[in-house]
């Protein structure tokens, strides 16, 4: 009487077997590993974006504009755009700055996770 509970007790449980917490884990140290290599490449994107807003409102000619950008390139580490990167037109009396570009980050062997980044101010 007592083997059939114990045995009607262990047919009831549930839960992850050892094969699925390895996989769980697995899984979450590669999200992980992801995601702090993308946070660097987002933060550098919004500080790009600031600049260029800053850029088109201080200047009022390209060199202007271009030589505010580097100025904000330069506090905020920016590394992956610079001012010659900029396209600056105007539409309606008003200066665009316009950029795009893109950064990788290497996965395994061959596999890489590419970043398209392309913003204009209005």
């Amino acid at each position: 009487m007592v083997n059939k509970q114990r045995a009607a007790t262990r047919s009831r449980q549930r839960g992850l077997s050892f094969i699925g917490v390895v996989f769980i884990g697995v899984l979450a140290v590669a999200v992980f590993a992801i995601g702090g290599q993308s946070v660097p490449i987002f933060i550098e994107y919004f500080a790009i974006k600031k600049a260029a807003i800053k850029a088109s409102r201080d200047g009022s000619t390209v060199p202007e504009i271009r030589a505010s950008f580097d100025r904000a390139a330069a506090i905020d580490n920016i590394e992956s755009v610079t001012g010659k990167d900029l396209e600056i037109t105007k539409r309606n009396d008003k200066v665009v700055v316009s950029f795009s570009y893109s950064r990788e980050i290497a996965l395994a062997g061959p596999a890489y996770l590419v970043y398209r980044f392309s913003e204009s101010t209005n």
